[in-house]
């Protein structure tokens, strides 16, 4: 058994891919023709996102829709930078939501937590130190 994919389901694709390209660095991997599904190139697991009208066809029992309205679902994706003020900014710059600020933890690492433009929780943090 191995971790492939991570799919999150969104209401636009292609914006999705394309924030994702300007917020973080990752590159786009692969585009379905109808533009429902893409992958970003990101490390040994991948990032995918699929549109909310391909999760009802995959879920007969249907899926809660993010709302950046609520409160975040109970999972995040973390992102590892060793420039951890200015990724953090540059997100913010390409239209992510500031959910908690940078603090430093107690064993070292500095983490913040940021919404993407979907409602989905990012964490942004400097590697642990071993």
């Amino acid at each position: 058994m191995k971790y492939a994919y991570t799919i999150l389901y969104v209401a636009d694709v292609e914006k999705t891919l394309a924030f994702y390209n300007t917020a973080f660095g990752f590159q786009k991997k692969f585009m379905t023709p109808e533009h429902d599904y893409g992958e970003l190139v990101s490390g040994e697991t991948t990032i995918a996102f699929a549109a909310n009208e391909l999760g009802q066809s995959n879920f007969k029992n249907g899926f809660e829709k993010l709302d950046l309205n609520k409160k975040p679902n109970g999972i995040e994706m973390a992102f590892t930078t060793k420039h951890i003020e200015d990724d953090f900014a540059r997100a913010i710059k390409a239209g992510a939501i500031q959910y908690e600020p940078i603090i430093e933890k107690p064993w070292g690492q500095k983490v913040g937590y940021l919404r993407d433009i979907n409602g989905f929780l990012i964490e942004i943090c400097t590697p642990i130190k071993n």
